[in-house]
């Protein structure tokens, strides 16, 4: 089962067209409100039953929350474009006004409101509640603003805490840098090293190779003595005087014997 929501309550300081500050007092049901209102001296109510207000809303062709949730923003808070008047309606009563623009027209709500009862206790009760109100706001006060301290206080700590985090994180960062870079050196130093010897052992296996080569590649050099040395060695070419006389001398030879 569901509960019914209580009632709200507001109370505004109201400052009416040709009129003096007065204090609105209203207490606001889901299809009815009431109002207390006072201007410390006199004071006056008005109680919308729920009958007065759907009859209302009706005229205005408005659902009854609608037209209370309306009421309760007008008179719950001043509103500067708003035209306010609490104006005589004969015999002690008061109507109570204000104007506000729907689609482009410019509306205007009424209520009569009778006088109270009781001005006193009426009056007593509009400033009970105001003092109320301005106790628990001032509570409220100090509550919020014990707790923007400890916030604040949260807040420097987290500041100090982050940059403490941060100076770290840079030193850490720098540490490991400065080893990286050391690291980074010494393998370029060894690889130098490497490549030193690597170009060393080339260069000592060339040599050899290019000695071999060249001795390869050596002739015998023969001067132009020795090769008429050779050449007086060798038979010299035959000719035709020669053949002829030996041949003769060979038949002749034969014929003596």
């Amino acid at each position: 089962m569901e509960e019914t929501p209580g009632p709200r309550h507001s109370c505004l300081k109201l400052e009416p067209r040709e009129s003096q500050p007065i204090f609105v007092k209203g207490t606001w049901f889901e299809s009815r409100f009431e109002l207390s209102i006072t201007d410390g001296l006199n004071a006056w109510i008005c109680h919308a039953s729920e009958d007065a207000v759907r009859d209302r809303a009706a005229q205005w062709d408005q659902p009854v929350s609608d037209y209370v949730a309306l009421v309760e923003r007008y008179l719950g808070f001043q509103h500067p474009d708003s035209v306010y008047a609490f104006a005589d309606a004969g015999d002690g009563h008061k109507r109570l006004s204000w104007t506000f623009e729907k689609e482009g027209t410019k509306l205007e709500w009424r209520w009569k409101c009778q006088p109270s009862p009781n001005s006193k206790e009426t009056t007593a009760a509009v400033l009970d509640f105001l003092m109320d109100a301005n106790v628990g706001l001032s509570e409220e006060v100090v509550r919020k603003t014990q707790s923007f301290e400890r916030l604040k206080m949260e807040a420097e700590k987290c500041l100090t805490q982050n940059e403490k985090i941060a100076n770290e994180k840079m030193e850490f960062e720098s540490a490991i840098y400065s080893k990286f870079l050391g690291v980074l050196n010494s393998k370029k130093a060894k690889l130098r090293e490497l490549r030193d010897k690597l170009s060393n052992k080339e260069s000592a296996g060339k040599l050899p190779q290019e000695e071999e080569e060249s001795t390869d590649k050596t002739e015998t050099y023969v001067s132009d003595d020795e090769n008429s040395d050779v050449e007086s060695l060798k038979d010299p070419p035959a000719t035709s005087k020669d053949v002829p006389a030996s041949r003769s001398r060979g038949r002749k030879r034969a014929l003596h014997k």
